[in-house]
């Protein structure tokens, strides 16, 4: 059997793939290709073992890059300057990534993965090359935005192509290969990043990635064959759209991230910038609705199963926020821990995570695709519910078994609903599907950290105007610096400090339990009760 969603007839007739009354249409069984009427695409024939590796090679690039480089930052800027504008060496990336994710998403669907894939390498190579040769922190910072349009076609194609590559029953495997990936990544990435940086220069950090991409480039190229698609399927490519996503979603994703750090939210620049990004939105609607071959199809919000993904997936974005951007400050300042102690405490969560994703698919093989996302995501909102109900202090066991079961909770969230939007859609939809989950994924983790960590700054702004003891830090400016020298603060100032961080963290979960409630409440009044997939993708 292939899974929980289609063990066989239903009295809804949901099993099957396509609810009662559904007509004929793109993605459905009677559909050749989606709405093109052109011939299915052959199924590709069974992996070969270079290509998987080569695409977990892949998914390593994207997955160590950031890890590796935050952990050289000091060297960086010891040996560039530029302290003040470091945090776009991330920033720069990601909103480069996120925003390409629909292009590189629909330009898969027209010309295949393959190109798209290796024109991806092919950028992240080209990237690291000349961030290895960069002259100051202002050239690092533009090839690393280079680096990310590379980033932004690997981490939908290799997603994309896992899909493509294995049939339902099967896609665990791989999925759960993939998560390994990020967790070996996530472990392994902060000690070799300071080994690099402590006994070499920190532009080996970029040089590294050269054999590795190089090796991950041939074998790609060498080894993956794709389906033969109908001749004549591939249409204009909608330029303008791609133009006007891309200006949107970077003047959107720069608001965020700049909003409350270089300017105040309810400040001139911030909401002139969201009122341009608002104008901007508006025509991308209007020249999507026009376009012969839109780089975000109407199809992707009109239909329940995609919609509902997108917003859970939005959610899910939002609340890791908490586990993987606030929780090392609160074990640095509250717990006390180094930056190595503080990493091993987020790390708890890349543990479980795969061992649940390799899991998952043994629940929703029986109670389907959406209560098994929702159970795992239920169970996530209670989890970080319980970080506001941690002592203070708190022993650090404590937030090291809340990471932990939040780990297995969100890969018994995210893995289904995954697997199971990619299984309802065809060949010739899957691309622009799986970005578009990936888009509001990348998304909501940019509106969490702006909502989050203005709550955050909020409190201890709140707690610094009210303090009763003296020696505190004038402002929010001096609260990072505060906490990173505890000892230039007298001990009753640094223990109201730590206190104050303490609430901050709690507020920031709570947040996050929001979120995560927000989440389950998306699939269970919008997510259809079984998934409609696609009879051939049961096959195999």
């Amino acid at each position: 059997m292939g899974s929980g969603e289609s063990t066989g007839a239903s009295t809804d007739g949901s099993a099957g793939g396509i609810p009662p009354g559904r007509p004929a249409g793109p993605g459905g069984p009677a559909s050749a290709t989606a709405g093109t009427g052109k011939p299915a695409a052959a199924p590709p024939r069974r992996p070969r073992k270079a290509v998987v590796a080569a695409l977990m090679l892949t998914m390593g690039l994207v997955a160590l890059d950031s890890v590796v480089v935050a952990t050289a930052v000091p060297q960086i800027v010891g040996d560039l300057g530029g302290f003040s504008v470091f945090s776009w060496l991330f920033s720069g990336y990601i909103l480069a990534a996120t925003v390409t994710l629909p292009v590189y998403g629909k330009l898969s669907d027209t010309y295949g993965r393959k190109p798209v894939l290796l024109l991806g390498i092919s950028l992240f190579l080209l990237g690291s090359l000349l961030c290895a040769t960069a002259w100051n922190m202002a050239a690092l910072i533009a090839f690393r935005i280079l680096q990310g349009l590379g980033g932004g076609a690997l981490q939908g194609t290799v997603q994309t192509l896992a899909a493509d590559l294995y049939p339902l029953r099967e896609r665990p495997r791989i999925q759960a290969r993939m998560s390994t990936v990020w967790a070996t990544s996530a472990l392994t990435g902060p000690a070799l990043g300071g080994l690099i940086a402590t006994y070499t220069d920190w532009r080996w950090i970029f040089l590294l990635n050269l054999p590795v991409a190089a090796a991950a480039l041939w074998i790609i190229s060498r080894h993956l064959v794709e389906p033969t698609r109908a001749p004549g399927r591939t249409g204009p490519v909608d330029w303008a759209g791609a133009l006007a996503v891309f200006a949107c979603g970077g003047l959107l994703l720069f608001t965020l991230v700049q909003g409350g750090v270089a300017w105040p939210w309810l400040s001139t620049p911030s909401l002139g910038l969201l009122a341009a990004a608002a104008v901007l939105g508006v025509l991308v609607v209007w020249i999507e609705r026009r376009a012969a071959q839109p780089i975000l199809p109407g199809w992707v919000w009109r239909r329940r199963t995609i919609a509902a993904v997108n917003l859970a997936m939005a959610g899910l974005g939002l609340l890791m926020v908490a586990p993987m951007v606030f929780m090392p400050t609160y074990a640095q300042a509250v717990l006390g821990l180094g930056p190595t102690g503080a990493g091993l405490v987020t790390s708890a969560m890349t543990l479980s995570w795969p061992i649940s994703a390799a899991l998952a698919q043994h629940v929703y093989r029986r109670i389907g695709f959406r209560n098994t996302a929702a159970t795992g995501v239920g169970l996530a909102t209670l989890i970080l519910g319980s970080f506001t109900l941690l002592p203070y202090p708190a022993p650090v066991w404590q937030p090291v078994l809340i990471m932990l079961l939040l780990g297995g909770a969100l890969g018994l969230f995210q893995l289904p609903l995954i697997v199971g939007v990619q299984s309802t859609v065809g060949w010739e939809e899957r691309g622009t599907t799986t970005a578009s989950v990936l888009f509001c994924r990348n998304v909501g983790q940019s509106v969490g950290a702006a909502l989050l960590g203005a709550v955050a700054n909020a409190t201890i702004a709140g707690r610094l105007a009210d303090a009763p003891v003296s020696g505190l830090p004038a402002n929010l400016d001096d609260v990072s610096k505060a906490l990173t020298h505890p000892g230039l603060l007298p001990p009753d100032a640094a223990a109201y400090l730590r206190q104050a961080v303490a609430v901050a963290g709690d507020h920031v979960f709570l947040g996050a339990t929001l979120a995560a409630a927000a989440s389950a409440l998306v699939l269970l009044l919008v997510a259809p009760r079984r998934f409609p997939v696609l009879p051939e993708q049961r096959e195999g």
